[in-house]
């Protein structure tokens, strides 16, 4: 290779290098000192920093290098500490820390005051001047995360097989570019805490990190069982939801893929005790023929045709909502569905809440995909009414849904308290929720654009195709401003971008909207709005708290599956 080449290549290196440097150390407000950057380093890159291809010794001397990048100062213990010097096109993230720095701490009168000034206000004659925020990031949907999740569980894979193993397991492509990633890479990397590359003579290999792969590892395989039925899925992935267009843009998709069956297993030792003794031993005879055996076994004053419900089915209770969050604080947020600017469901960015759904869907799938455990949970005719928690299954992965209305003797219209839309799907697809997945609050926040308001009474096609576009996988900054009748207003804005853009500025600026400096409550929430309806706020928590089944109903479910396993086996050896 050339000499000048290899200079040329070097520089290229060292130049991204730069910008990832800085992205790490605007983000720790304290500064980090060479070995957290280079644990860092590592943990996002899943590759030590690149001392040797650029000719340092070490961390300090690479840094010092990098004079436009790095301050080093000094600790009041005398350690080095490496913090970051803003460039133009991240101000608006070391401003951004600043004020996240202020939130933990106690807020005085001179202190509110202070923030009072910083954000706008009712009476503000400017309502974009806002301070610069947070540099939007692309981001995986929850769905998809969990797809690749679940495609590495069994095994490592080849980067250079992904998109063909994607494919055949899931019937799309894995189309990163539209969720804002340059590369397969760098959507990679975006999963880096759960995702590893490792470098072999192959070629980068995709492995799940040991924590998730442990935890799946511990799962219990049940004995094989007849095929897992299928359950139809077809209907529901070409059916629109009643939002029409705005369906396109809805949390859980359905795919129209060909899946692979899934692995039967067992995750929660709930499960497991509930479904051991129904499934010791292979099943010998098909589910109708084993029914028809078992009643000449039982007399019917002990064992009422009537499926009995699980004691840990989920009944007469509801999903708490997320605490609200304060007025006037910053959060990174995720368009998860949109009706229009003043009826859209967001998430909330944060790793914790982002890692307890995925690992709910996680768990959800293994458990509800066992046969004898599925089978236990089926919803007798009478359960299926409107305002019943329950789960569906879309594509092989479940979903917390509440049943909305009931179409006709075959389809409901279920709303999915974790994602806002609502659909039309199978009564055969429901599911009694287990009491353990009634823990995590609904994740789905309804909201409306604040101080706008439609310049025809009513939002127009191309008004919400607009905010749409603005809104499509991106993790967006939003600044709150109130809760009204339990939806939240708030501001969006794009820091991805060399200037922000606000969003209420854009629909303005382009003839669709008016500001008008308050907050008009939402029509398209008063005529529906299914939180509001289904979920309980987040303070009538204490008052409905989330306990356990009683222990002796469970025992009492548990021994009357053992009777019933034993005349299954007395039946079999006959």
């Amino acid at each position: 290779m050339a000499p000048t080449e290899a200079s040329k290549q070097q520089a290229q290196l060292m130049e991204v290098l730069k910008k990832e440097v800085r992205a790490m150390l605007i983000a720790a407000k304290a500064g980090l000192t060479p070995e957290q950057l280079e644990e860092q380093y590592m943990a996002m890159v899943c590759k030590p920093l690149p001392l040797h291809d650029l000719g340092f010794k070490s961390t300090l001397e690479l840094v010092t290098q990098m004079p436009e990048v790095v301050q080093i100062c000094s600790s009041k213990n005398g350690s080095l500490i490496l913090k970051a010097i803003a460039d133009d096109s991240t101000k608006g993230i070391a401003r951004l820390v600043a004020n996240q720095k202020v939130k933990t701490r106690k807020t005085s009168k001179k202190t509110a005051t202070k923030a009072n000034s910083t954000f706008p206000t009712k009476y503000s004659k400017n309502p974009q001047s806002f301070h610069a925020l947070s540099a939007g990031t692309p981001v995986l949907p929850a769905v998809v995360k969990a797809e690749l999740q679940d495609l590495l569980s069994s095994s490592p894979l080849l980067l250079a097989d992904l998109d063909k193993a994607f494919l055949r397991r899931f019937g799309r492509a894995f189309q990163y570019r539209q969720y804002g990633f340059l590369s397969v890479f760098e959507a990679l990397r975006s999963m880096s805490d759960s995702i590893a590359v490792e470098q072999t003579k192959a070629g980068s290999l995709l492995v799940l990190r040991k924590y998730l792969a442990s935890k799946i590892e511990q799962q219990v395989v049940p004995p094989s069982e007849a095929e897992e039925e299928e359950m139809p899925r077809s209907e529901a992935e070409e059916e629109k939801g009643p939002q029409g267009e705005a369906q396109e843009e809805k949390g859980p998709q359905a795919s129209a893929a060909e899946v692979p069956s899934l692995e039967p297993t067992c995750e929660t030792k709930s499960c497991i005790q509930a479904a051991t003794l129904m499934d010791s031993e292979p099943v010998q005879t098909p589910a109708e023929d084993l029914g028809d055996h078992l009643k000449q076994h039982q007399g019917l004053e002990q064992f009422p045709a009537a499926p009995e419900i699980p004691p840990d089915a989920v009944q007469d209770r509801s999903l708490c909502s997320l605490p609200p969050l304060k007025s006037r604080c910053l959060v990174g947020v995720i368009v998860e569905f949109i009706v229009s600017p003043s009826q859209f469901y967001i998430h909330v960015c944060s790793t914790e809440a982002s890692y307890k759904l995925q690992d709910l869907m996680f768990e959800m799938r293994h458990v509800y995909s066992h046969k004898v455990a599925s089978d236990k949970y089926i919803m007798p005719e009478s359960a299926v009414r409107p305002g019943q928690l329950c789960c569906v299954m879309v594509s092989k992965w479940w979903y917390r849904v509440i049943i909305h209305r009931v179409i006709n003797d075959q389809e409901v219209e279920v709303f999915y308290a974790d994602y806002g839309h609502l659909q039309i799907v199978q009564k055969s697809w429901l599911r009694f929720l287990k009491w353990h997945y009634l823990k995590l609050p609904a994740q789905a926040i309804p909201c409306s654009l604040a101080w706008v308001k439609p310049v025809e009474g009513t939002w127009s096609s191309a008004a919400i195709l607009l905010f749409k576009h603005l809104c499509r996988f991106k993790e967006l900054v939003g600044v709150v401003d109130e809760y009204v009748d339990g939806v939240l207003y708030l501001f969006l804005c794009d820091t991805s971008t060399k200037e922000d853009v606000y969003f209420h500025s854009v629909l303005r600026d382009m003839g669709y909207a008016d500001v008008c400096g308050e907050n008009i409550p939402s029509q398209e929430f008063e005529e529906l709005n299914p939180s509001a309806l289904y979920v309980q706020p987040s303070g009538k928590q204490r008052n409905a708290e989330v306990v356990e089944p009683d222990l002796r109903l469970q025992q009492q479910s548990r021994d009357a599956d053992s009777e019933a396993a034993t005349l299954k086996l007395n039946g079999a050896e006959l």
